[in-house]
């Protein structure tokens, strides 16, 4: 969990992310290490599906749970190709009809929040091993995070120079907020300004949104539909199994999964997981 000093310089940008207790970071590992083990009990393991993997910082320890170190970040893309495990782009497995039968199963790449750490740690490796990525960010964070060069977020310039090497950027919402919670306004301006903000920044019409928080609890039917009537084409969630209908499933890695651990993610092992529930 991130020291008082940290969140409150974070506070002070615009993040308001609400943060794991030590008691809640302690419940995720063990609970991750334990449906790591009750999978390895399994006598035949469901073959590999196309599978979109969700990450947040790759090197910055203020995130947490979030933060996954560069080199396990390296580990991990080396265990997915040696798996089996072809990558692509984030809406091309998002995308069903683009799969061929019989194909390597495809694996993606997401980063929420728009940290630096992606741009000095996780995109290097990426691109020299051409791995797409796409980054969803929280308009307001970069906003604040354009006008403090010592922000862990990127700020649009940062995000222009990524585009133009050919990381793809969505949306994650105006401010990182519940969507249950909200009122019919605000729910719009969730929506709409970081699609406006994207545009008029980086000239790009972002299609692709990540739920806040990504669980069952956190949306429904009815935002789907609002966030479809908002210019949003894929809408991407956590849970495989638990996930809203309607949204795209993603498999969240964290700072406890070792190479046992990710391995287990891979075969579906966290497939019913969802972080807060």
């Amino acid at each position: 969990m991130p020291s008082r000093s940290v969140r409150q310089r974070l506070r002070r940008i615009g993040v308001r992310r609400v943060y794991r207790s030590d008691a809640a970071a302690v419940r995720m590992r063990v609970e991750r290490r334990a449906l790591t083990a009750i999978h390895a009990r399994r006598t035949a393991p469901a073959p590999l599906r196309d599978r979109i993997l969700c990450y947040h910082a790759v090197g910055t320890p203020s995130w947490g749970a979030n933060n996954v170190p560069p080199q396990r970040f390296a580990r991990q893309l080396d265990l997915a190709h040696a798996a089996g495990y072809r990558f692509a782009a984030p809406h091309e497995v998002a995308s069903t009809a683009s799969h061929t039968t019989g194909d390597a199963p495809r694996l993606a790449i997401t980063f929420d929040d728009g940290l630096k750490s992606v741009r000095t740690h996780a995109w290097p490796l990426l691109a020299t091993r051409g791995i797409p990525c796409t980054i969803f960010v929280v308009s307001d964070w970069t906003d604040a995070a354009s006008q403090d060069a010592s922000s862990v977020l990127l700020g649009w310039d940062e995000l222009a120079r990524l585009v133009a090497e050919g990381v793809r950027i969505g949306s994650h919402s105006r401010s990182h907020r519940d969507f249950m919670t909200l009122s019919s306004a605000e729910v719009e301006e969730e929506l709409s300004t970081p699609r406006r903000a994207i545009a008029a920044r980086l000239g790009i019409d972002a299609r692709e949104f990540a739920i806040p928080y990504g669980q069952s609890m956190n949306w429904d039917a009815s935002l789907s539909t609002r966030a479809r009537h908002a210019g949003y084409d894929v809408l991407y969630a956590q849970s495989v199994l638990r996930r809203p209908a309607g949204t795209v499933a993603r498999t969240f890695v964290t700072r406890f999964d070792d190479d046992r651990t990710f391995v287990a993610a891979l075969e579906g092992a966290f497939d019913d997981w969802e972080e807060w529930v």
